[in-house]
């Protein structure tokens, strides 16, 4: 999820006094540098979330994500990444969306070397810049955990078996935290955990999964009518060897209302065929 626009307002304001204000708002995290032009560029402090640091004519603030943050991957819009792509243990490559969740540092002095190393050249505190650097430092180690998870895994578990899904989440969220750090270089980034939804196979896979699907039911639905039948079978069989093979045909066409009999007066049975006389 996009911080604010970082270039706002309230990230340098240059009141009419000549003193620089930087102003974090609530979920940000400032850091203030001496610049005046009679002076080298150097740190000077960190300003906490809702707090006004004012600093001296030509010192510059930057206000960076404080607190939780996300990075998703899916395909809609607002998203900062498209879905990412994953290879099976049997050489499968499916597609995964989902979300990961994390947050930016909150020490000063790592702040501080966060925004000298990484946050300047990718000038992370503007928008545009921020939705960079996550690309670069969470979303390219997130595929790759995700990926050497899905080593681990067929891709018919991963797809179907809920209890290897879960295991699967638990392994990437704890690659994905170890790449995360390799790539940053340093501990800039924290308190990852990832959700992920059903890995997709091919459209292909799923079509002819569905498929043998299909054939399982109607198989099953068939042997369920071969049963019938052979209960029937069995049920007229019996009644041909009490009533004979004539008497067991009339029993079962009066059964299935094809013949009505009609009981006269004097007892005499008769059997006409159904909307005869």
């Amino acid at each position: 999820m996009n911080p604010r626009t970082l270039a706002a307002a309230g990230l340098l304001a240059v009141a009419v006094t000549g003193c620089s204000i930087t102003t974090p708002q609530p979920d940000q995290k400032g850091i203030v540098y001496d610049a005046g032009m009679l002076s080298d560029t150097t740190f000077q402090n960190c300003i906490e979330p809702g707090h006004k640091d004012v600093s001296g004519w030509g010192d510059q603030g930057f206000l960076y994500p404080s607190g939780q943050r996300t990075f998703e991957f899916a395909d809609k819009q607002g998203a900062e990444s498209k879905p990412l792509n994953v290879v099976s243990k049997d050489n499968l490559e499916m597609t995964v969306s989902g979300v990961a969740t994390f947050s930016l540092t909150t020490d000063c002095k790592t702040l501080q070397k966060f925004h000298e190393q990484i946050g300047l050249k990718f000038r992370a505190y503007e928008d545009a810049g921020w939705n960079r650097l996550l690309g670069v430092y969470i979303g390219q180690p997130l595929d790759r955990a995700m990926d050497a998870a899905a080593k681990e895994y067929g891709w018919k578990d991963l797809f179907s078996n809920p209890q290897v899904k879960q295991q699967w989440e638990q392994s990437v969220a704890k690659y994905a935290a170890q790449f995360i750090q390799e790539q940053g270089g340093a501990g800039f980034f924290g308190g990852f955990s990832v959700t992920l939804q059903q890995p997709q196979p091919p459209q292909g896979v799923r079509d002819a999964l569905a498929a043998a699907q299909q054939a399982v039911e109607e198989n099953t639905a068939q042997k369920a009518k071969n049963e019938r039948a052979k209960t029937e079978l069995e049920a007229i069989k019996a009644l041909r060897d009490v009533l004979g093979p004539e008497g067991a045909v009339l029993w079962q066409a009066i059964k299935d209302g094809r013949v009505s009999f009609v009981v006269s007066d004097g007892g005499t049975v008769a059997v006409n065929p159904k909307g005869g006389n």
